[in-house]
């Protein structure tokens, strides 16, 4: 564990320049005089590292030293190519950057290791897109790129989902991220945080203004915000139905998201009871599609709404 952490010192100070002990500790999670150790052992193996002290100091290596690294583990080798979907990159343009990259690990892999890293990356694939999501409008994501790494404010043209007209905002952006395969643009508009669909973005434009973050907030702390906000939105309608055991699975797949809770299948009996948490009545409707192999159970509401639409479809077909 020591020497994982003395290279865990050593890429810090490489890749940071100056880090205060602190940070260090905490980022290591041990304490500080175990950091100031680990400095003195580092100096001891002919590391120029030294430690000012002070309101402004911290831990540095000495300018211009720099170290080829190669001590990397089996998994840490094979970790390295288990990537997300090759889309991710595209859509940034860091296809050509990413396989480049990846031939230069692997040459500078430890030759032990090179051919368990070649299989994983022939074996293991991780697509973070859903099934059947659709067509999805084309996003350029090139001015929200430019925005967020040239910390410059933006003004979005925007249409929100039930709107006709897009809108116009002006924000301050933290970052990109890619959620199952749908990109979102991370940003504050008048200090509070907001999420951006980037396919529903219908023009950006670069403003010469320095963007205007909150003091110590990352990327990762608003995205944490705005996910808990999506996934633990208050209100919709607990509708309790019951499903065909042969079309279980498929129940399953298509409603995972709004499941209260996982049915209790007791393995006997036809029928399996399962409760749904659905936005609003209305959105029984979408349970038409397993016709006689599922039945609304509760509440009164959601039954009229479903024996309603029901009866209008018959109308039509009727009709004909």
């Amino acid at each position: 564990m020591k020497s994982d952490r003395l290279l865990s010192i050593l890429l810090l100070l490489q890749t940071r320049g100056r880090v205060p002990a602190r940070e260090l500790a905490d980022r290591l999670e041990v304490s500080v005089r175990t950091v100031y150790r680990d400095i003195e052992a580092l100096s001891a193996s002919g590391v120029p590292v030294y430690a000012e002290r002070g309101r402004h100091g911290g831990i540095e290596l000495l300018a211009g030293f720099r170290t080829d690294v190669t001590g990397l583990t089996a998994d840490e080798s094979r970790s390295l190519f288990v990537l997300a979907a090759q889309g991710a990159h595209a859509a940034l343009g860091l296809d050509a950057a990413l396989g480049s990259a990846l031939r230069k690990v692997m040459a500078a892999l430890p030759a032990p290791f090179r051919p368990a890293a070649e299989v994983t990356s022939r074996r293991v694939l991780v697509d973070a897109t859903r099934w059947k999501g659709g067509p999805r409008r084309a996003v350029d994501l090139d001015v929200l790129q430019d925005a967020v790494f040239s910390d410059r404010r933006l003004r979005l043209r925007y249409r929100h989902g039930g709107d006709a007209e897009p809108r116009t905002y002006t924000v301050d952006p933290y970052g990109l991220v890619s959620k199952a395969g749908v990109w979102y643009l991370v940003a504050d508009r008048r200090g509070g945080p907001r999420l951006f669909r980037a396919d529903r973005v219908r023009s950006a434009t670069l403003l010469p203004d320095p963007v205007r973050r909150r003091p110590g907030v990352e990327l990762a702390d608003v995205w944490e915000v705005l996910r808990r906000q999506v996934e633990e939105r208050p209100g919709g309608v607990d509708v309790t139905v019951r499903v065909r055991r042969s079309r279980l699975d498929m129940f399953l797949r298509l409603h995972a998201a709004s499941l209260a809770q996982l049915p209790e299948d007791d393995g006997a009996g036809e029928w399996v009871t399962a409760r749904l948490c659905l936005g609003s009545v209305r959105e029984t409707r979408t349970l038409l599609a397993f016709g006689d192999a599922l039945e609304v159970l509760a509440p009164a509401e959601a039954r009229e709404e479903m024996a309603a639409t029901a009866a209008a479809v018959g109308a039509v077909y009727e009709g004909g």
